[in-house]
């Protein structure tokens, strides 16, 4: 079979393409590297296996080109939304290229297209009875919600209408090995620890997150590519953790005190994802405890 991986080159993307590799799949990857590197797919080009890397940006007749080439089975979009820190230009841009990329797959007739969207910009302001969060009706939170939303829709609209088939993975906080200090809390926090330096925390820290292992997130969208078509599918331990909780963890005995911050007005205080629809419809559940995630997070 052959897949294709947009963003592949990123931490979330070059872990799926080891897996595929792994799996003995042919694997093209698009990456124009402005948050990817190539370094993170040493491990995938030491296999042996069939891999391609195409550097070129994904909105271009290039690509759609390329995957006329090469007739993905599936294609993996994992550059959809932007980093929370992402500039104006950088989510003006991003729904552009998600738009270029479905268009691309529906014209070449790809099989079936998997998007990785942020579950904490999806669902509102959930109150703490509801968590962990059931798959219900969007409510984006913030700008990188709305640009969740609109991606989630324009599938849908693309599989109604092209018969484009897709899937919708909503992520919870992604961590693992290969994440950059920018890309996510687990990291900015051992990225702190290795420097004995404070952290800085928005809000008081008692806020809870649902933190999600690397590898097991890569099982649902290995999974994904042959299940749970036409649905939103919520990616997650359906475990909360407190900020606090998750800094006294990384850093251990002794270390510094955080530094807070006011919190944004997009903030949220509680938030984890029930894994119940992944058990049923990808036959996915997570398997890694945050204490062996982050003792493999090295």
């Amino acid at each position: 079979m052959n897949v294709m991986v947009v963003g592949g080159a990123g931490f979330i993307g070059s872990h799926l393409v080891d897996r595929l590799i792994a799996d003995g799949l042919t694997v093209d990857v698009v990456d124009d590297l402005t948050q990817g590197s190539l370094a993170n797919l040493a491990e995938a080009r030491s296999m042996g296996g069939s891999l391609k890397i195409h550097h070129l940006d994904a909105a271009t007749e290039e690509f759609a080109s390329l995957i006329g080439m090469r007739s993905p089975d599936v294609l993996y979009h994992l550059a959809a939304i932007p980093r929370p820190a992402s500039t104006s230009a950088v989510l003006s841009r991003s729904f552009g290229v998600t738009m270029a990329v479905v268009e691309a797959a529906r014209r070449h007739r790809v099989g079936k297209v998997v998007v990785a969207v942020p579950a904490s910009a999806l669902y509102g302001r959930p109150a703490s009875r509801d968590l962990p969060l059931k798959e219900q009706q969007l409510e984006p939170r913030g700008v990188r919600g709305v640009i969740a939303r609109s991606t989630i829709d324009l599938l849908a609209a693309y599989r109604e209408h092209e018969a484009l088939e897709f899937t919708a993975l909503a992520l919870a906080n992604v961590y693992g090995p290969r994440q950059r200090p920018d890309g996510g809390v687990v990291a900015a926090f051992r990225a702190a620890a290795a420097d004995a330096r404070s952290p800085t925390i928005t809000g008081d820290g008692r806020q809870t997150r649902d933190f999600l292992f690397i590898d097991d997130a890569v099982d649902a969208l290995a999974k994904a590519g042959g299940r749970g078509s036409g649905l939103v599918v919520n990616i997650g331990t359906g475990e909360q953790t407190a900020i606090n909780a998750l800094w006294a963890s990384v850093a251990g005995a002794g270390a510094p005190e955080p530094e807070y911050v006011a919190a944004p007005a997009t903030e949220i205080s509680r938030f984890a994802v029930s894994p119940v629809r992944a058990r049923i419809h990808l036959s996915w559940s997570p398997w890694t405890t945050l204490d062996e995630g982050l003792a493999r997070t090295r």
